[in-house]
């Protein structure tokens, strides 16, 4: 017989040797006098594990899997070898070994996978045998991927731009090792699922379902009596049934039925078939498990149904599991009250889709859920949000490098993929969420360091070449005639040394060590900006300096207004504790410190160069700016404003406190004041729900009512900065929490910057802080929120769209993930709030918006993790509790227009300028104006060979431009609008990428290209999707949903120069291709 044995039996390569059906009846007949005590002499038993599914009868399918966190109690490290097991027992490397080697032993077995950020660690270890021995595992589909992605990503604080990345992660390495494609999303442990994840990580994804176990205690009683836990999903009202999927909820949370869990120190009993030993059971044990297959069937519709045969970091013996599922399926299948057999999800999904019977219709999503009453997991939102900020400021850097790194071609100096890998892992629903252990976070933190540091040389050699002051030829590193202030050549062989580019990561502590030194008369700073989106940009540009005595001019030597902004002697000290804590440095300033504040132009995808240096006529130095300290007393009467052209605040000059926002184009005013305000989390010392405490996962406070800052209606200590380019309102409302609000020139919004901690609790209170913006607008209950990023969707207080809501927390229950904004509107006007990273948002009364900033919490939750939420920073010896910095943006437009400011602005947010500082002295500066080439110039990716610039539609964002291995390119374009969002933007678009693909003189710079599924493992064009019967719906087609068309496979055809780059877009769509490019993009621009 041709076969290969791979298991315990011989297998051919197309099919199995089965038994055959003499065979089961004898083995029935020798189970039959076991149980009548009629063989004692027999002890080795086959059993018959080739089931599958039939039809008139309960098919139970059996998916054995692990749910293997990529950090949570301990590390990612620790949770692959196995170290640190005095906080878990744990270790992957040893849960793979067991199952493939289980797997080999029987070909009816199979096992899911999911966190590839593991299976490559276990890979790479593996030699060419094993390796080869595991692609026949997932080519025969006893080896399954489930979700594909680097990690199980959280979706309540996760930007779509990082779930997106994360999984194309996982599915390129899948791809490329196995030629597979994951067809199944397995998100079974995230507290929540968004929208986002229906129609972009799952239907976009080229996947066909998604399950999932957490969902609201009420929503599945509901569901439960409904027989609707299982649905179709439509997450985006703007794609619609062309983004639909199968979306499940697990009956058993992902764990195994109650009783049959069969880890090596489960307390279940094994199923014990040898009647000479005492505890014989098959019996009793068949009668159970067919109880619990038949009660869950009442609950499910078709004949099918799921049991999750695993838990967290099971399998570490897998035969313990095998072996009893073995017996387990063969007992059952004689017992014949149901059928059991070895599955997989995409084997369910199948069976259910060849039901065809109609399926209940989603369109919301599953925030927030709740597991009991008073237990909802709300908190995690705004949990760690300083860890927060930190994935979302490096998630737009790692987007803006890889650009560079494409335009520029890749350096032997650095990369991204570190950063890359770092932050898929911090895309993990215990790491962004902030549910992890501290020594974890920390772990977390680090991985992104050393991922940025990595990037930050890819970053600096682009821009070095960028400013045409370094070419590669040969290895040999040049620059222009002159000398750089740099760093030594160590090395001492005579070659001349690269100029030192600074990025100064640490600006929103006010901390740039490059341009706070004093500037020498014969040098300047020069900083150089890159602009990562297809937009040009106008953007103010700050970073501290020491010395009045400066000013600012472009490429062109023409002079730009400037500002010099005093810092406060509450920031020096808030910069000196965190520079020592962050960098080791001890500061030790006894001159004043400035921000010098310009405003620069960016072309899209491009550079600007600017110069700071000191001016030959002191009437040429930066503006200073005016300061105004309010007299906040009692008697004190009338308000102040401030503003621009576009917008205007007012504060109340006896308390310092904001009173109303004025849209100067429209002629809107709306009441707006603002106060900081601290819920008290719960200890669980209650009556109701006893010991259930707020926590890292668990929003509880204790009563509805928030305690103010500072006092109720205490006044705020106020002052007013005032110039050309920005205005300040500098309020500090106690000794632990402050803001400034600024009003920049030719801006339509209000910035906010928050300064919270550290949260004090020396009175033995858990504080979550919380901003509060209390308008006049009748919002009638309803507000709304992003998912991701993407889709707004609608919120009402105390309301839930698919069932009637019991309200038992009127506070936690109402809270919803931010991850981009919040806004809400009375028809005419909108009052919007952006974020610049994930936090928790609500609307408790009409008219009102509140965001959770900071949590400190003193006691655990109980929900595994083991410790209370209490961050902490420490500067040599000295720790204090942690500080927090975040932005917001403030914003009231009519209602029809405020989309497009909330749209264009996010980006904006998300990625904002990037820049590089360096000092030159007048020889360099002197031949960088003089240069004639078009990098020095103001380079632009999206220039054509006649210099004219095109940036992209207003409604079209260039997401993801990343050079793959082998000169292949991954691109992505985004349509940022819904459909009836914005009566100009919400329309189909036209984009053309030529720019980028092309040389200077036109050629197309493309061999091939294919437009792929999201995550780019699969060619769109082709692909078959299930097709799902819908309630409601049997009798036509769901309202038809217009695509984007363009981008076909004609681009492959030889010989043809008139290539058409031109794209269509429609509303909330996201198109990848995949080029093979014949140079690098910049090979020829030089």
């Amino acid at each position: 017989m041709g076969g290969i044995i791979i298991c315990g039996k011989m297998c051919s390569l197309g099919t199995e040797v089965r038994l055959t059906a003499i065979s089961v009846i004898v083995q029935a007949a020798v189970w039959l006098l076991l149980m009548r005590g009629g063989v004692n002499a027999a002890r080795h038993m086959e059993y018959n594990t080739t089931s599958h599914p039939v039809q008139h009868q309960i098919n139970a399918h059996l998916v054995c899997h692990t749910h293997d966190d990529v950090g949570w109690l301990k590390t990612v490290d620790q949770y692959y070898v196995g170290s640190n097991n005095s906080i878990q027992v744990a270790a992957v490397q040893y849960i793979l070994d067991s199952v493939l080697k289980s797997l080999l032993q029987n070909c009816d077995r199979k096992f899911m996978y999911v966190e590839q950020a593991f299976f490559q660690r276990w890979w790479r270890e593996q030699n060419h045998h094993m390796q080869s021995l595991v692609r026949r595992l997932v080519d025969r589909g006893q080896l399954e991927f489930l979700n594909g992605g680097w990690c199980m990503h959280d979706e309540a604080s996760t930007h779509y731009v990082d779930m997106v990345d994360q999984t194309t992660l996982g599915h390129r390495y899948i791809k490329s090792q196995f030629d597979a494609v994951p067809r199944i999303g397995w998100q079974i442990d995230p507290f929540g699922h968004s929208s986002v994840q229906a129609s972009l990580l799952s239907a976009e994804a080229g996947l066909d379902a998604v399950f999932f176990a957490r969902a609201d205690y009420q929503d599945i009683e509901n569901r439960r009596k409904q027989k609707s836990m299982e649905v179709i999903w439509r997450g985006s009202k703007s794609l619609g049934a062309t983004a639909q999927t199968f979306a499940g909820i697990l009956h058993h949370h992902y764990d195994p039925p109650k009783g049959f869990n069969f880890e090596i120190n489960s307390k279940d009993p094994p199923l014990q078939d040898d009647p000479e030993l005492f505890d014989y059971n098959v019996q009793e044990r068949v009668d159970l498990f067919v109880e619990k297959v038949l009660e869950q069937a009442s609950q499910f519709r078709t004949n099918h149904v799921m049991l999750t045969m695993g838990e967290d970091f099971t399998y570490g013996n897998a035969n313990t599991w095998f072996k009893q599922l073995d017996k387990l399926i063969h007992y059952v299948n004689l017992d014949g009250r149901v059928n059991v057999f070895y599955s997989s999800p995409s084997s369910y999904v199948d069976a259910k889709n060849a039901a065809n019977v109609s399926w209940p219709l989603k369109t919301d999503d599953y925030f927030p859920h709740a597991n009991s009453p008073h237990s909802y997991w709300t908190g995690y939102f705004a949990s760690r949000t300083a860890l927060k900020g930190y994935v979302r400021s490096l998630s737009g850097y790692l987007q803006a490098a890889r650009q560079l790194e494409f335009l520029l071609g890749r350096h032997q100096s650095g990369t991204t993929q570190p950063l890359e890998e770092a932050l898929a892992i911090a895309q993990h629903h215990d790491a962004v969420s902030g549910t992890e252990k501290q020594h974890v976070a920390n772990d977390f933190a680090k991985r992104l360091a050393i991922g940025e540091a990595e990037a930050e040389k890819v970053v600096s050699m682009a821009l070095l070449e960028l400013l045409a002051l370094q070419d590669q030829t040969d290895g040999r590193r040049t620059m222009l005639e002159g000398s750089v202030r740099g760093r030594s050549d160590s090395g001492g062989g005579g070659i001349p040394l690269l100029p030192v580019v600074c990025q100064c990561r640490l600006l929103n502590i006010t901390y740039c060590p490059v341009t706070e030194a004093k500037i020498l008369k014969e040098t300047a700073i020069v900083i150089i900006l890159y602009n990562p989106l297809a937009w040009h940009r106008t953007e103010v540009v700050r970073f501290p300096v020491t010395s009045t005595d400066v000013h600012v001019e472009d490429l062109h030597g023409i002079e730009v207004l400037s500002q010099m902004v005093p810092v406060e002697v509450e920031e020096e000290a808030l910069r000196e504790f965190h520079a020592e804590a962050y960098t080791g440095a001890k500061l030790h300033r006894r001159d004043p410190l400035f921000e010098l504040v310009f405003e620069a132009q960016v072309p899209p995808l491009g550079v600007a160069t600017y110069f700071v240096d000191h001016p030959t006529n002191p009437s040429d130095r930066a503006s200073v700016s005016a300061m105004e300290q309010l007299d906040t007393n009692a008697s004190a009467s009338g308000i102040v404003d401030v503003g621009n052209d576009y917008v205007r605040v007012s504060i109340a000059n006896d308390t310092g406190r904001l009173q109303r926002i004025t849209e100067l184009k429209s002629g809107l005013s709306v009441e707006l004041k603002n106060s900081f305000l601290w819920y008290n989390g719960s200890t669980g010392n209650t009556v109701e729900e006893p010991g259930q405490a707020s926590g890292a996962y668990i929003f509880r406070p204790n009563g509805s009512a928030a305690l103010p800052v500072g006092g109720e209606n205490a006044s705020v200590k106020t002052t007013i900065v005032r110039g050309p380019i920005v205005t300040e309102i500098r309020q500090r409302f106690s000794s632990w929490v402050s803001q400034v609000m600024r009003i920049y020139r030719g801006k339509e919004h209000v910035e906010v910057e928050y300064t919270v901690g550290p949260i004090p609790i020396d009175d033995g209170l858990g504080k979550e802080a919380i901003t509060r913006f209390s308008t006049g607008l009748a919002s009638n209950k309803t507000f709304y929120t992003d998912s991701n990023g993407r889709d707004m969707i609608r919120r009402v207080i105390n309301y839930r769209p698919t069932w009637d809501l019991n309200v038992t927390e009127p506070v936690a229950g109402n809270y919803y993930p931010v991850n981009s904004a919040i806004y809400l509107g009375n028809g005419n006007a909108d009052f919007s709030i952006l974020v610049d990273r994930a936090l928790g948002g609500a609307s408790l009364t009409d008219g009102e918006l509140e965001l959770m900033l900071h949590r400190r919490l003193l006691v655990d939750d109980r929900r595994g993790v083991g410790e209370c939420l209490n961050e902490t920073v420490c500067a040599g010896s000295v720790c204090r509790g942690l500080t927090v910095r975040g932005k917001l943006y403030l914003n009231l437009n009519p209602s029809g227009a405020a989309a497009r400011w909330r749209r264009t602005e996010a980006q904006k947010l998300y990625s904002p300028l990037l820049p590089g500082f360096l000092i030159a002295d007048s020889d360099i500066v002197g031949q960088l104006k003089a240069s004639a080439g078009p990098l020095a110039r103001g380079f632009s990716a999206l220039a054509s060979e006649d210099g004219t610039v095109h940036e992209f539609p207003c409604n079209v964002a260039l997401m993801t431009l990343q050079g793959l291995p082998k000169r292949k390119v991954l691109l992505r374009l985004a349509h940022l609008y819904e459909v009836d969002e914005d009566a100009e933007n919400s329309n189909c678009t036209i984009i053309d990428i030529s720019p980028i693909v092309r040389n200077r003189q036109g050629t197309a710079n493309v061999k091939w290209m294919h437009e792929t599924t999201l995550t780019a493992n699969q060619v769109k064009r082709g692909r078959r999707t299930l097709s799902w019967r819908v309630e409601g719906e049997e009798g036509g087609t769901p309202m038809t949903v217009r695509r984007g068309g363009g981008g076909e496979e004609t681009f492959a055809k030889k010989g043809n120069k008139k290539y058409d780059f031109r794209m269509e877009l429609c509303p909330m769509e996201i198109r990848s291709f995949e080029m093979k490019l014949k140079h690098r993009p910049l090979a020829e621009r030089r």
